[in-house]
């Protein structure tokens, strides 16, 4: 399997500083600072890093475990929501909020959510972040 790789380069004291974050092949690059990642400046951080990495990750989990039973989705669209907070440790992610909404035909509620939750449980980020933070799925069926 390939080694997936990213950089950040920064400059200058923590409040004041700014860098650049970029995937390994370019495919996403950005500016961050502390006001990006502290407050609610401009540019990106590595928590919305995590959250993009989380999402796209559990989306191909769940599409997989929905072919797998039988049922082809022709959607899933999920959004992550990383909860970075002030703990006895310092600064932690706590809690990450999945949200996903499938268009699935020929498939119920009850197996979708159990699917669901399979996925969230088994895709190799959810894995990686389960032990540290709360990991939470709110997964919705559409027509």
């Amino acid at each position: 399997m390939p080694i997936r790789t990213a950089s950040a380069q920064w400059q200058g004291n923590l409040t004041e500083g700014a860098g650049t974050i970029r995937t390994g092949k370019g495919g996403l690059s950005g500016n961050y600072s502390f006001k990006s990642r502290f407050e609610e400046g401009e540019g990106t951080n590595p928590e919305e890093l995590i959250a993009a990495a989380h999402a796209g990750c559990f989306s191909m989990a769940f599409s997989k475990a929905l072919a797998d039973a039988g049922s082809t989705a022709t959607s899933v669209e999920t959004t992550a929501k990383v909860h970075l907070d002030k703990t006895d440790a310092g600064m932690t992610v706590t809690r990450i909020d999945l949200e996903t909404v499938g268009q699935v035909p020929g498939i119920d509620d009850a197996e979708f959510q159990k699917l669901a939750e399979a996925a969230k449980a088994n895709c190799p980020i959810s894995r990686l972040l389960s032990p540290g933070a709360e990991i939470t799925l709110n997964a919705r069926l559409t027509a």
